[in-house]
């Protein structure tokens, strides 16, 4: 066993079952580029950012994904196509294999942690057979002091071995890759798969289950910033519905983008960073995100122009999902340490291709848990090849494939803390108006900005609402700088009757994937449902 770098006097990885390993502690960044570039897994572009390539894999693996199945996890991880259970044994066995697969190999450490609140930090440490993973957990998780780091403890070890390929058959998967979170070993094995995302959304999983199980702190996969007066705001939605955008305001400090907790202090940032699509990315249209890839930033799976080291963002040769990963101090208003307080405004975004719903309208409790665990968006025509029409898309709590817990549970937490506190949660539909996709126009942003920012600063708090039939939504009749006449979706067909029509369609896809969920919902969510007249 050689050690190299700062650590723990103490640590020692044979306690992980790794033997006879040349072990590198905390580089600096500087030099995981350095051995990054090295080994030929690397390149710089010419804003100084790392490229690489993950592999075979260029997003995650969700049907390759479990949890094993033990004391703690049997009665109260809600299993299902997306929480898969491993047998505990078969575990075992595999991580055998592959801590022996790593003997006489170099693997890099790095000492993290995650959650900005110190009173529910998850201390953690990454053990990697690439530099560029170690380089990816520097980014992404809360980057601890020299003195932290001689001092380090983890309760969780990740261990992440993209070369190392699982035999289905023999070792319980579904195929060579895998991840799977333990939660009695507190450890988290990637194998098979070199995507860094494995990484970060193993240790969100782990926070979705014991934040709320065990601490009564709802868990979210959200942006959210803050403004000059205090006042926090929480951006939910899926990709595609402006999340990143709208939450990077340059009047307002950023909290973070991703993954947050809401304690009864108030909300704090999982992460130290941040991991952004940069499909189309340009300085236009995403300038916080286009200036903070420079070096220390991490690309993966981008091209470059032809002859240059200059990205293109434009170029989905190798896949639609290219990304960055940036520590958050790249971000230039960027707060820290990220903590905001109680938020006063929540923000359910949906992109409704099928031009259905407001562009804003403000939900009641039960409203806001339906609509929480429904979490809608709609993909359009081009998004997925064989996509010729809007398809519907729903994702429990706008982040369903990382959460173990049931939806209903992290929905009650949202009503009663939106009760105590006294949240407004508005819904704001960054889609279409006017006709479906095809048909009607997509919201103007910075009708959508204008909105947002009347909610921020109580301009809506006084005017008068109307209500939309069928969904039962209340939409303001007036909006500052917003004309009147977007505010009624129905308003904005030609054709009122084929409006009906697609309303009742859109109510009958919310009620159809809401049956999933309706055993176990209360009162007051079913009572939130849209009215639609049929079920397909």
């Amino acid at each position: 066993m050689k050690n190299v770098g700062l650590k723990n006097p103490n640590a020692d990885l044979t306690t992980l079952g790794l033997k006879n390993v040349t072990a590198y502690w905390n580089l600096p960044v500087p030099e995981l580029v350095e051995r990054t570039i090295a080994m030929g897994e690397g390149v710089l572009a010419d804003s100084g950012a790392l490229v690489i390539r993950t592999g075979e894999f260029t997003g995650r693996s969700p049907k390759d994904r479990f949890i094993v199945k033990d004391a703690i996890t049997t009665n109260t991880v809600d299993w299902n196509d997306i929480n898969m259970p491993f047998d505990s044994d078969k575990f075992d066995a595999l991580y055998n294999k592959v801590t022996a697969y790593l003997e006489d190999k170099d693997v890099y450490v790095r000492d993290a942690y995650a959650c900005a609140d110190e009173n529910y930090r998850l201390t953690l440490r990454l053990v990697a057979q690439k530099p560029w993973s170690a380089m990816f957990a520097c980014n992404m998780f809360m980057r601890p002091s020299k003195e932290e780091i001689k001092n380090a403890d983890p309760e969780w070890t990740i261990l992440c071995a993209p070369e190392f390929m699982a035999v289905a058959d023999e070792d319980g998967t579904r195929q060579h890759n895998f991840a799977i979170i333990n939660f009695t070993r507190k450890v988290i094995l990637i194998g098979g798969t070199g995507y860094t995302g494995e990484i970060k959304k193993g240790i969100f999983s782990v926070l979705n289950y014991v934040l709320p199980h065990n601490r009564n702190v709802l868990s979210m996969h959200c942006s959210s910033n803050v403004g000059e007066s205090g006042d926090t705001a929480v951006f939910f939605g899926l990709s595609g519905t402006g999340k990143t955008t709208l939450s990077a305001d340059p009047k307002r400090n950023l909290i973070g983008d991703d993954e947050h907790g809401w304690s009864n202090e108030g909300v704090f940032n999982f992460e130290g960073g941040c991991y952004a699509k940069t499909i189309d990315l340009s300085a236009e249209k995403e300038p916080e995100i286009y200036n903070a890839i420079k070096f220390g930033a991490i690309l993966e799976n981008i091209k470059f122009h032809e002859g240059t080291r200059t990205p293109d963002y434009e170029n989905i040769d190798i896949t639609q999902n290219t990304r960055v990963s940036y520590p958050i101090h790249h971000i230039d208003n960027a707060l820290e340490p990220s903590k905001g307080g109680i938020p006063k405004n929540i923000f359910f975004l949906t992109c409704d291709a099928f031009g259905v719903l407001p562009p804003i309208s403000k939900l009641t409790p039960g409203q806001a848990m339906y609509h929480f665990i429904s979490g809608y968006t709609a993909k359009v025509a081009g998004t997925e090849a064989g996509i010729t029409e809007p398809v519907t898309v729903f994702s429990a709590c706008f982040g369903a494939p990382f959460l173990p817990l049931h939806p209903t549970q992290y929905a009650e937490m949202l009503g009663t803390k939106m009760k105590e506190h006294n949240v407004n949660v508005w819904l704001i539909n960054t889609g279409w108006s006017g006709g479906s996709y095809g048909v009607g126009n997509r919201m103007k942003l910075k009708y959508t900005r204008s909105m947002i920012t009347a909610a921020l600063n109580g301009a809506l708090d006084n005017v008068e609402f109307s209500t939309l039939p069928v969904f039962g939504l209340n939409m303001p009749n007036t909006c500052p700088n917003v004309p009147d006449e977007v505010l009624n979706p129905r308003n904005t067909w030609e054709d009122q009757a084929a409006y009906d029509s697609k309303a009742q369609e859109l109510a009958v896809g919310f009620v159809n994937n809401f049956e999933q969920y309706k055993a176990q919902a209360n009162e007051e969510i079913m009572a939130a449902a849209p009215k639609a007249t049929a079920t397909a």
